[in-house]
């Protein structure tokens, strides 16, 4: 099987980590970016603009996917966003945004990529929660947030359940803190030495693709936090 690896979110800190990593280990990285953005992954191997939280957009890019390369490794589904506000804050608009960006975004590239995956019967599947998902006295001042990363959960789990007893393989990393740019500027007085760094989160992308007797796993990165 040819070593491709599709990364949604491929020009932020995380998707480039990600990008960064698997081309370092010989991966041809597949990176997607947001349309007409003028956004750069710079260390890909390809690039396309692709709306991935649109059923429509997704659609055309897997048949121009299935003519150009054919045979897929790894989708790491790195789209995503964040909000703060508790139950009594958060509007039907603002929940409505999370899911869009935190859910539909690994849904319709779940959706897209399943029939190809199933067909050459192998294949990983690498989602990203957050702690407030799982740990719910961290989610009542980020309602939308967390709904919305526990839908991307669940759907890692109903997929597990779906493909089991084949190779096909569903992962979860879910962070505390990246130590990101925006979050830096967003917490000015934070200590990031305990955040965890995306290279971090890439390099346990990497260890779950490259480690078949691993399946539906959940991998917590608390750092310090």
């Amino acid at each position: 099987m040819s070593r491709n690896i599709i990364v949604t979110g491929a020009a932020g800190a995380l998707g480039s980590a990600v990008v960064e990593k698997f081309k370092r280990e010989g991966y041809h990285v597949i990176a997607l970016v947001k349309p007409d953005a003028e956004e750069v992954a710079e260390e890909a191997d390809d690039t396309y603009e692709v709306d991935v939280t649109s059923e429509k957009s997704v659609s055309e890019f897997v048949k121009e996917y299935e003519i150009q390369y054919g045979e897929l490794e790894a989708v790491a589904m790195i789209v995503g966003g964040f909000a703060m506000g508790s139950i009594e804050e958060t509007s039907q608009k603002e929940m409505s945004t999370m899911i869009e960006l935190n859910f539909f975004s690994c849904f319709q590239m779940v959706q897209g990529f399943l029939p190809m995956i199933k067909k050459q019967g192998k294949g990983t599947f690498l989602f990203v929660g957050a702690r407030p998902a799982i740990q719910l006295e961290d989610a009542t001042g980020t309602v939308a947030y967390a709904l919305s990363k526990k839908m991307v959960i669940s759907l890692s789990e109903i997929l597990a359940e779906e493909v089991k007893g084949t190779d096909i393989r569903t992962h979860v990393f879910v962070p505390s803190i990246i130590d990101t740019p925006g979050n830096r500027q967003s917490m000015p007085d934070a200590d990031f030495s305990k955040w965890v760094a995306p290279k971090e989160i890439a390099e346990a992308m990497h260890y779950a693709v490259n480690t078949p007797s691993l399946r539906n796993m959940t991998f917590k990165l608390y750092g310090g936090v």
